[in-house]
């Protein structure tokens, strides 16, 4: 009993202490910009804003910090909770270290509902490029649903399915840019598909934050299921859990969570990937650590590689997309090497 109560105590203090570095990180990410502006000026503005403090702040260090830089650091760090939920749910539900977010062909599907929109002019002005992101992404998915249940519904036919549907989309989003874009129209969408907060606002926090957290609560709530499916469905359903009612509702939940990140900021790689690994070789495999700690993580990697892009090269935003590669390929490969990838 004295053991599970330490146990739980650790958990709660891990936990804790990452939601402390993870609120340090959002008042630095707003603090850092080409104009600096002091973290007591951002807790200021916030206060202002959130309580009605009624605290003396420079109009325009309040506007920078509150319209434009703390919209994006609650972005980026919802899209990086998600996207490591996502990537922790899929490598237990498929049995697979490399599966991640991107694996059911949403990220690829989302490149050619935005370029459909951008470039060819879907939708007749009516959708914008983060809705046609959204349909993009959401039409990749039903087609990899819909190969892998004709291939015969195991995780192997998912996989299969949905490298083939990834590489169907991004032929097409190739094809579209090759044969229609403008130099600078190309130039614009491969930003955008390295990832970009830049355009990020408050309507953006509202979508992405709540499906952050939505999907966490979701993928806790099934936390002891998603131990037993690490031992296999057959496993899984001899202990009792629901094994095609859990799947299909943690793959619905892994895959609208990306969609709707992919939608706003387009493709960030590696977090979904590296995050949960990084996180197991930390605490283990038990999921009632791992997922909570693992969307905490994600934020903060996630808000930490945007600050990175922003003042890595002086006067100039680097898309997000590249950070995270430069540092997501070495930490994975670190990783890899120490032999703690899920079998």
């Amino acid at each position: 009993m004295a053991s599970l109560s330490s146990a739980t105590g650790l958990r709660i203090s891990a936990i804790c202490f990452a939601l402390m570095l993870l609120c340090g990180a959002l008042a630095v990410a707003a603090s850092v910009g080409e104009t600096a502006i002091p973290v007591q000026t951002v807790m200021d503005t916030i206060a202002n804003h959130v309580w009605h403090a009624g605290r003396d702040v420079d109009p325009i260090d309040a506007g920078i910090v509150w319209n434009y830089r703390l919209s994006r650091a609650v972005v980026a760090a919802s899209c990086g909770a998600a996207l490591a939920l996502s990537g922790v749910v899929l490598q237990a539900l498929l049995r697979n270290a490399l599966a991640d977010p991107y694996l059911l062909g949403i990220s690829a599907g989302a490149s050619t509902g935005a370029v459909s929109v951008a470039i060819l002019g879907l939708g007749a002005g009516m959708l914008g490029l983060s809705l046609g992101a959204f349909i993009g992404s959401v039409l990749a998915f039903a087609f990899v649903t819909l190969l892998s249940l004709q291939a015969g519904r195991g995780t192997g036919a998912i996989i299969l399915a949905g490298i083939a549907g990834a590489q169907l989309f991004n032929a097409m989003t190739a094809f579209i840019v090759t044969k229609s874009a403008s130099a600078e129209e190309a130039r614009g969408i491969m930003f955008w598909l390295l990832g970009n907060l830049s355009g990020v606002r408050w309507p953006d926090v509202w979508l992405a934050l709540p499906m952050a957290l939505i999907g966490l609560v979701v993928c806790l709530w099934h936390a002891r299921a998603l131990d037993a499916f690490t031992f296999g469905q057959e496993s899984a359903a001899s202990l009792g859990v629901p094994v095609r009612r859990v799947y299909i509702l943690l793959i619905g939940v892994s895959a609208l969570m990306t969609a709707v990140m992919v939608s706003i900021v387009g493709s960030i790689g590696f977090v979904g990937l590296v995050i949960p690994h990084a996180v197991r070789f930390f605490v283990g495999t038990r999921h009632g650590m791992l997922l909570p700690l693992s969307g905490l993580i994600g934020a903060l990697f996630l808000v930490g590689a945007d600050v990175l892009s922003r003042v890595i090269i002086p006067g100039q935003v680097l898309p997000i997309g590249v950070i995270t590669a430069l540092i997501g390929a070495p930490a994975f490969a670190l990783i890899l090497c120490h032999g703690r990838v899920l079998r």
